[in-house]
């Protein structure tokens, strides 16, 4: 099985594996690049990427998404504490500005490459162990009879800042793609609010009706 980080033949190779011609294996490597499935560089060959998808429609959680995917999720905690609310965060939450929310801040990584760092803003009524909380919020949630149901999301794309750069290795030529998400509970309550900026070569976001 190909992995992330494997160098694949090169094309004389693959067409005499495979039977087409070289023509219709440049084609299809091409192909690969476009989609982000794979990158091409001179001198060192066609690199197999990480992708990884990520549904907007389901909110399971980053965790929980990276498992059924069949990879391994893992959490560097920034910071965990309780802020006054700003404006905007409280607006999404449904909350007073200037109430207790608490800010988590965190790395995400799937299967130990860092793809993401993520900020959420949690009422700070619903958290009552912040330390309880290990790789997955939503698991918290869960054990606290919180059930996240749906999310709103908006997608854009910017272009990586020196925060992002020092803890995520990436080209400064490669934009970031920040997904703001608001999670709902059973009874349509906003539990959390987050920003997360992500590599946008190796994340796929979907979302299907």
């Amino acid at each position: 099985m190909l992995e992330h980080g494997n160098i694949l033949p090169g094309e004389r190779d693959l067409s005499q594996l495979t039977g087409v011609s070289r023509i219709t294996v440049r084609k299809a490597m091409q192909s690969l690049e476009e989609e982000g499935v794979v990158t091409r560089s001179r001198g060192y060959g066609t690199q197999i990427n990480n992708i990884f998808e990520y549904s907007l429609k389901e909110a399971r959680g980053f965790s929980q998404q990276v498992v059924l995917r069949g990879k391994k999720p893992d959490t560097l905690w920034v910071n965990k504490r309780v802020v006054k609310c700003p404006e905007e965060v409280a607006q999404q939450l449904a909350v007073e500005a200037g109430s207790d929310v608490f800010l988590l801040k965190r790395i995400r990584y799937v299967d130990e490459e860092a793809v993401s760092i993520e900020e959420s803003w949690v009422p700070a009524h619903l958290i009552h162990d912040v330390d309880a909380i290990g790789i997955s919020l939503y698991d918290y949630f869960r054990s606290q009879h919180i059930y996240p149901q749906r999310t709103r999301s908006r997608v854009s794309a910017r272009m990586p800042d020196a925060e992002f750069q020092s803890h995520i290795q990436l080209d400064s030529k490669i934009p970031v793609l920040v997904i703001k998400q608001v999670a709902l509970d059973q009874q349509q309550r906003p539990i959390e609010y987050s920003i997360s900026h992500c590599r946008s070569d190796l994340y796929v976001f979907v979302c299907e009706e």
